[in-house]
């Protein structure tokens, strides 16, 4: 396995990881009053202008886009990011938190089926046994087994329905803009341009009108730099060296990262189905790790090439 397939793995599991402290420490915030769009709204302003300002110190250079460029970072942002991270939240808002995750989740199928569909990506028995076991590892993990769907919230089903198409349309756009722009870039416009989205649809930097204690600017500050940039960041950096599929596969270890956190903070009891569900994604990882396969579609390839994609 080359180092870049490394890196991208290494990535996606540290993405996961930190989503999933994100949750808990989201949680927090909501139940201690903050609206979950506040919330939403905070992180992906703050989180682009702290990179922004990074990069304007040290590396301008990765802010130059074209014109043309603008109208399609305004999608990836605009549209699909800032539908993603808004989407689940209204979904768990109407829904349980489970059924959410457990929807959000079908996310990979769809990367999956594009991706062969019309990117010329390998088919391989390999890649849909990890997809078969990442999802099903997560209806595991999530109870899925036990949640009436039909009974809840209509609405907040339909909302987990568009963050699972939005977070497919997010990753897989994402790849197709780091064909020809850094990884580092496409992160910047993209969240650049959902907080745009964000503060037009909820009164701008409504959170300067919220009260809030010392800790929860703590906590807050901890998911604007370690839920939102950091975790967006590795996650593209998964995308630019694995592509599409094999990240999104990956990333369905965020529940069962999240359930292991409860398990050790929270005290929260773990089913013998819950972990027969972790170990099955973290199988699925597994085999996609052991699968020898150089890709030369991915966006750090393409790159190298010179934005040049080969021939059938």
């Amino acid at each position: 396995m080359s180092s870049g397939t490394w890196k991208g793995y290494l990535s996606v599991v540290c993405a996961a990881l930190l989503w999933a402290s994100c949750g808990t420490a989201g949680k927090a915030l909501i139940n201690a009053g903050m609206s979950p769009l506040v919330l939403v709204q905070t992180r992906a302003t703050f989180a682009p202008l702290i990179l922004v300002a990074v990069l304007l110190a040290w590396r301008p250079r990765l802010l130059r886009i074209g014109v043309r460029d603008v109208p399609r970072f305004l999608l990836l942002g605009g549209v699909f990011t800032a539908l993603m991270q808004l989407s689940y939240f209204l979904a768990i808002s109407r829904i349980q938190v489970a059924s959410a995750i457990l929807i959000e989740y079908l996310a990979p199928v769809i990367v999956a089926g594009y991706s062969m569909l019309f990117w010329r990506e390998r088919v391989t028995a390999g890649k849909i046994a990890a997809l078969v076991l990442s999802v099903g590892g997560c209806w595991l993990v999530v109870g899925g087994y036990s949640l009436e769907l039909l009974s809840q919230n209509r609405v907040g089903i339909l909302w987990a329905f568009v963050s699972a198409l939005a977070f497919a349309a997010t990753t897989l756009y994402s790849e197709k803009m780091m064909h020809s722009h850094h990884t580092v870039t496409s992160l910047a416009y993209g969240l650049l341009f959902a907080a745009l989205t964000l503060n037009l649809v909820h009164p701008p930097l409504s959170i300067l009108s919220e009260t809030c204690t010392p800790r929860q600017w703590a906590i807050l500050s901890y998911v604007v730099v370690f839920g939102t940039l950091a975790p967006f960041g590795l996650y593209l950096a998964g995308v630019n060296y694995i592509r599409s599929t094999r990240t999104i596969i990956t990333a369905t270890l965020e529940p069962i990262a999240a359930s292991l956190m409860a398990f050790l903070v929270l005290g929260e009891a773990l089913s013998a189905l819950q972990l027969a569900g972790g170990a099955a994604v973290i199988a699925a990882v597994v085999i996609l790790q052991l699968q020898i396969e150089h890709d030369e579609l991915s966006p750090h390839a393409i790159r190298k090439r010179g934005g040049s994609v080969p021939a059938k």
